[in-house]
């Protein structure tokens, strides 16, 4: 009998697809690493070919961001993430090292739960279904439900992708069901192994208290340091370029700029020459009390929206030509709304004396929201860099490139992703770009290569000890040790 409440639907759903999962997931497991690699082709070739319409459906769907932008999120999901990662070993065997007896061997955590956001969805199941196969895992999505359209045929596609290669059915599916409940379940589960959260503060922490293994993201607020000795043009490029493209949707662009005063007059004229409108006091109150929701949390209505739009909804005058809203700031914290994260074309615009008070803005900015996530400088000043990166507590400290496609993996060589770990300071369990080595165990084989007798040898003691001994002279024994120690490795 079908049931008619919907959330008793979803729950139940989800079980269904957890158990089809667990099942098709022991099939991948015996998989061979050729058997996991064509799979995993398959699904690169298929939603790769599929980008464009993809994109035209989540930006249709949700109204965020941009559909040109979108088709490269999905190219760059569909084929970098892929091209990254298509010649590692992820399954078997993958290391021996005969001088030490060791043999590695990848074990896959088993179902992963992918939670998935309405401001990249397509992109982001792409990139997740392709790290949790290589790694011969099965996936069940959670979907936001403004992007259930778009992210159900999204994995439709690698559903018939990755089945006509030879997988399982029920290796990646979907939740058609949204609710709370549903996800919840999905978290909550024995059949689930590991949660990959992608989403607001609010899902991220309940993953976290699932009792599930989970990877989560926090926010980010990243600053963009234009430092004196920066090629100016360059920097306010890179920057329009990442607040801009997708209407800033994607968490890793630029939040705020930091200028010296030598340099403030000439980066504001740069910036207004390609694009920027700095708003006068007036515009940038009224806009302030629409960034933020009553409850503190960022106001949906401006996420991924452009310029014009931003403008009126908040009955601001703002030239058709202007690409990016920038207000003058000199505060940080919950109460500033342009020191907050803004998921759109908006930007806090902060002036300091030198370097040393651009560090620790910085740092008070990335403290009051965005801790572990990514940082942006613009400099020719390598002790400027060192000193950044000594100090910042940011995963990623980006030099001379856009935030957005740098923190991704898009323009840096770190790791394509769309997760990106912000590591303990900023409350999650890594601090990678989450990819395939995330994605499964290690089962180390070790041989034994010495004996007690040895052992005792190496560290002084000669004669066998008893344990009366050892109670006697416990501190002797400790010291002695600790001294042995600290012998070799000098």
């Amino acid at each position: 009998m079908e049931l008619a409440d919907k959330d008793l639907r979803s729950i139940q759903e989800t079980r269904y697809l957890l158990k089809e999962a667990k099942v098709a997931q022991q099939v991948l497991a015996t998989f061979s690493q050729q058997q996991i690699d064509k799979i995993v082709q398959a699904v690169s070739e298929a939603t790769f070919a599929q980008r464009e319409k993809l994109a035209k459906m989540a930006n249709e769907e949700t109204g965020f961001g941009l559909y040109e932008d979108k088709i490269i999120k999905n190219a760059f999901a569909s084929k970098v993430v892929y091209d990254e990662m298509k010649d590692k070993k992820t399954v078997g065997v993958i290391n021996e090292d005969a001088s030490k007896k060791v043999t590695e061997i990848a074990v896959p955590v088993g179902v992963v739960a992918g939670l998935i956001p309405s401001t990249n969805p397509t992109s982001t199941v792409i990139y997740k279904a392709l790290i949790s196969l290589k790694a011969a895992n099965a996936i069940v999505f959670s979907p936001h439900p403004n992007a259930l359209k778009s992210i159900v045929e999204t994995v439709r596609i690698i559903q018939q992708a990755a089945i006509s290669a030879g997988a399982p059915e029920g290796c990646v599916s979907v939740i058609t069901t949204p609710t709370m409940q549903a996800t919840s379940e999905l978290m909550k589960s024995n059949d689930t192994n590991l949660i990959l959260a992608t989403g607001g503060n609010a899902m991220v922490k309940a993953a976290y208290s699932s009792g599930t293994p989970a990877i989560g993201v926090g926010p980010g607020n990243g600053p963009a340091y234009i430092e004196r000795s920066a090629n100016i043009p360059s920097a306010v490029r890179d920057i329009m370029d990442s607040k801009t493209f997708d209407n800033g949707t994607i968490c890793a662009s630029e939040q705020s700029i930091i200028v010296e005063k030598v340099t403030r007059e000439a980066v504001k004229a740069e910036l207004i020459k390609q694009g920027a409108y700095f708003l006068g006091a007036d515009e940038a109150d009224k806009l302030a009390k629409f960034i933020l929701r009553p409850n503190g949390t960022m106001n949906p209505q401006i996420v991924g929206r452009s310029v014009q739009h931003i403008a009126s909804l908040t009955g601001l005058s703002i030239p058709a030509d202007r690409r990016v809203i920038i207000a003058e700031e000199t505060n940080v914290g919950p109460k500033y709304p342009f020191s907050r994260e803004k998921l759109a074309p908006i930007l806090a615009f902060y002036t300091v004396e030198n370097w040393q008070e651009a560090c620790d803005l910085s740092i008070e900015i990335l403290q009051g929201e965005g801790a572990g996530h990514t940082m942006c400088i613009h400099t020719e000043n390598k002790e400027v860099i060192r000193e950044f990166g000594l100090r910042k507590p940011v995963s990623r400290l980006l030099v001379n490139t856009p935030g957005t496609l740098g923190g991704i993996g898009a323009s840096t060589n770190i790791v394509p992703a769309l997760t990106l770990g912000c590591g303990a300071v900023g409350g999650s369990s890594t601090s990678d770009n989450i990819g395939v080595e995330n994605l499964f165990n290690l089962r180390r084989v070790a041989y034994g290569v010495r004996g007690l007798a040895e052992i005792r040898q190496e560290f002084g003691s000669t004669t066998e000890t008893t344990s009366d001994q050892l109670s006697g002279d416990k501190d002797a024994l400790v010291n002695s040790i600790v001294a042995q120690v600290l012998a070799r490795l000098q």
